[in-house]
This record gives C-alpha cells, sequence and structure tokens, in this order.
C-alpha cells in the first residue's frame, strides 16, 4: 500500500494530460510533476486518494534523452508553463500522443491524425498578459501568476512566453503601486482596489490596451497613474478601468470605463484588421492564429458558391477569413459586445457578404434561412452542447470544420458526429508552446447517402 511521506523509487511509464509523469506502484497510480516517460526516479508521496496518489521529484536516477534545463527562474513554481524540461520538438510529440490518447477513449477513429505543426520561435508570444495583484504572507503587495492548483501569486520578473513590452508595463505599475500606496486586493479579505493588470498587444500594429481591473469604481490614483503610463509608453493607445466587485474568480468584470483613448486596439492577420475591446476574445498567439485560420480556410475547399455558418464566432476573425472565398457566410456569438466588434470588424474590411447574429447557437442556427454548405465550429473548452450537435447533424452540411482548444471534448463530440461524418483529418497545432495546451482542427466529411 502507498503511504503518505514515504519515498520510493519508481519508473515512469508513460506523461499525462499536464505532461506530469504517470508511474505505478503494486498498480496503484502515482502523478509526478516534471518527470518524463522513461525515466527512473526517487519521489516522495505527498497526497494519497482512492484509486491514485501524487508524488513529489526529489531525484531523476535516469534521465530522459528529451530532458533540459528549464530556462525559467521561476518554474515550475508559477503553472504558467508545465513542459519547460523538455526539449520542445518533443512537446509536440507529446502533444499529438495527448489527442490520439483521447480519441482512443472514446473509440473515435480518424483518417489521419497529422503531426503538431510547431512554432519557429516559441518564445514571447502571448499577446495578452493577465497578472492578479494580492498579498503575500508577509501582507506586502505581489504581481505575478498563480502558483498552481493554488491562489498563492508567485512574481514572475521575466516570463519567457508573454510580450516582453507588455511585462515592463505591469513591472511599472508595480512601481506606481508601491510608491504611491495603492491597496491592492486581498482575498481572504475582499477589500483593496487594484485585482488584475490585463494587457493586451496588437502583434503586428504594436498598440497596447491597459485594462485595471478594480474592486471599486473609486480609484483616487487613476489620473495621475494613466498620465504616468501614456507619456512613458507612445504604444499605449488606450486604457480602461474594468470594475469587478464580485467575489469570483473571473477576472473581468462586465463594466468598463475608458479613462485614456478610444476603448479598442486593432491588430491586423493575414489581409485583415481587427478591433479588440475588453471583453471580447482574440486568439493569443497571433502567429500560430494565422497559421491555424489559413489551415481551416484551405480544409474549407471553398469555391465561392458555399453558404458558410461560423458558429462561436467571437469577433468574426475566422469568418472574415472565410469570406473572400465564401458566397455568404454567416457568424453566431454570444457575447454581445463581441458581435458588435464583429459587425465593426466586417466594415472595416469592407466585407458585405457576412452577417453576425448574438445569441445562443443552438437557438439561432434553426432561425437561418440558408443551408450551409460548411461549417466552421470553434467551441469554448467545455464543446459543443448536444442540441448544437443535433441540429449540425439534421443540417448535413457537406463539411465540418471542428477548432478545438480542449482534445477531450473534441473527441466526445466526435464520436456524436462521427455516425453521419468521416473524420477524414485532425491537424494538431501547438498555439501554447511548453504549456499543456493543444489546438487541433478536425476535418469532417459527410458519408455518402448512396447505398
Amino acid at each position: 500500500m502507498v503511504e503518505k511521506n514515504q519515498e520510493y523509487i519508481v519508473e515512469i511509464e508513460d506523461n499525462g494530460y499536464r505532461g506530469e509523469g504517470i508511474a505505478k506502484i503494486d498498480n496503484f497510480t502515482i502523478f509526478i510533476q516534471n518527470a518524463i516517460k522513461g525515466e527512473k526516479v526517487r519521489i516522495l508521496i505527498v497526497k494519497v486518494l482512492a484509486n491514485y496518489a501524487f508524488g513529489k521529484l526529489l531525484e531523476v536516477i535516469k534521465h530522459s534523452p528529451h530532458r533540459v534545463n528549464a530556462d525559467c527562474s521561476t518554474y515550475p513554481k508559477c503553472g504558467g508553463c508545465t513542459y519547460r524540461h523538455i526539449d520542445y520538438e518533443k512537446t509536440l510529440e507529446m502533444k499529438k500522443e495527448m489527442v490520439v490518447n483521447c480519441l482512443k477513449k472514446e473509440n473515435v477513429i480518424a483518417e489521419v491524425i497529422k503531426d503538431t505543426v510547431g512554432m519557429g520561435v516559441p518564445y514571447y508570444y502571448r499577446n495578452k498578459l493577465q497578472y492578479p495583484l494580492g498579498v503575500n504572507r508577509n501582507g506586502e503587495p505581489v504581481v505575478g501568476i498563480y502558483s498552481e492548483r493554488s491562489h498563492e501569486i508567485i512574481p514572475t520578473p521575466k516570463c519567457k512566453i508573454q510580450n516582453e513590452l507588455a511585462q515592463q508595463i505591469v513591472d511599472d505599475i508595480y512601481k506606481f503601486v508601491l510608491e504611491n500606496n495603492i491597496e491592492v486586493y486581498n482575498e481572504k479579505t475582499l477589500q483593496g482596489i487594484l485585482r488584475h493588470i490585463v494587457i493586451k498587444v496588437g502583434f503586428y500594429t504594436n498598440e497596447i490596451m491597459v485594462i485595471l481591473v478594480v474592486n471599486n469604481p473609486i480609484f483616487p490614483m487613476q489620473d495621475k497613474l494613466v498620465s504616468y503610463l501614456k507619456n512613458k509608453y507612445p504604444e499605449i493607445k488606450t486604457i480602461v478601468k474594468n470594475i469587478n466587485t464580485e467575489n469570483t474568480n473571473v477576472i473581468l468584470g462586465k463594466k468598463n470605463q475608458v479613462l485614456y483613448g478610444t476603448g479598442y486596439i486593432q491588430d491586423k492577420l493575414g489581409d485583415y484588421m481587427f478591433k479588440i475591446s475588453p471583453l471580447s476574445f482574440y486568439q493569443t498567439n497571433p502567429i500560430q492564429t494565422e497559421l491555424l485560420y489559413n489551415i481551416v480556410l484551405e480544409k474549407s475547399k471553398l469555391t465561392g458558391e458555399e453558404i458558410v455558418f461560423d458558429l462561436f464566432c467571437g469577433i468574426g476573425t475566422i469568418g472574415i477569413f472565410m469570406s473572400k472565398q465564401a458566397k455568404k457566410v454567416y457568424g453566431i456569438e454570444i457575447i454581445e459586445e463581441a458581435i458588435k466588434d464583429a459587425k465593426e470588424n466586417a466594415k472595416i474590411n469592407n466585407i458585405s457578404n457576412i452577417e453576425f447574429y448574438v445569441g445562443e447557437v443552438q437557438k439561432i442556427l434553426p432561425t437561418l434561412k440558408d443551408i450551409p454548405n460548411v461549417v466552421i465550429v470553434d467551441p469554448p473548452r467545455k464543446g459543443c452542447e448536444l442540441h448544437t450537435i443535433e441540429t449540425l447533424i439534421q443540417m448535413k452540411p457537406e463539411r465540418i470544420i471542428y477548432v478545438s482548444c480542449n482534445p477531450a471534448t473534441l473527441a466526445r463530440d466526435l464520436k456524436k458526429l462521427s455516425v453521419d461524418y468521416t473524420i477524414t483529418e485532425i491537424q494538431p497545432v501547438d498555439m501554447f508552446p511548453f504549456t499543456s495546451h493543444v489546438e487541433c482542427v478536425a476535418v469532417l466529411s459527410l458519408k455518402n447517402t448512396i447505398q
């Protein structure tokens, strides 16, 4: 029987969904962070549950050839990355294997699962930074990233995946907070003003949005802070105060007040310009996003005669990419502000063959007068609602292109769709290097109904 606080020497048989090593002791599963398949390690058991346990890595006795020295001083404490101790090319293999394993669990057969498309330079790629502020154990203000599975904030002086200029701005805001005795948010007492700093960066335009998430609409030092930031950083085009007074893990509240600029920035993807607002979703890695969208466009096989439905369309990025080669595009999204941006983005890019609707996908779909030839599905991590899938099957589009950020829910949804559709291809894309996340483009073709 595995016992807590006991040391064991184990062989790592596999890696799990978040990159953790998996070992067995008398057929009892142990999960060990930062251990790699094929390694022999010494561990300390830190938690024992009914069917599995967690171990802490104490020593690597036999090293994997894929182990590298982590190039980050806060890894693995901060929880932002999970693969920094593994050679990058190997992480791409692991992400493909993750997709394969999820499909196997659901007994889903795909004709081709391609190798993960990696990133040429997988550093400083994030165009959105969101750092919480809080107090440490000594009651001192701190800013950084939450430690994994906790709400302890780890100071992150130099992150390898965040935009470097965004990090400089955060450092300056933090110094301003200290110098002006601004009270930061305390999760235990629910007191304090400044909760989060969110920064959005236009990768190609170099426009920057700073969002100050506050616990109180009255922020006494806001004018001084705004003046300081806009004078020091000409790249900052807008500064927004976001009010979030709820006791919640959700970062942004629903109410925004523009303190400087227009309240939005713009960025370019491919041939198109996009307006980005505080609450609207925009893909976090612009280089890989452009690659991802071009894969979607290629696999859609548009000739100019097709009706395309873009479900969970956000600010209209994928639909706008499709519009040049489609007869008509319809976009559906539940977030009203995102649809406002989507309509504005269509105007900015002089696109007249696209319409956007706000509401739940399963409710809007049956009301559209056209029948789609191609449906693009890009749902949140929870995947598609059953009713949405049933409606798609009833519509019988020739092709469905399913863009997924979660292989588990992708496999679940593909299992339902595979009754009527052949899964011709799945292309994993590494949107978030050195993390356990992987994006997939699944291509589905309607099965021949002629017997």
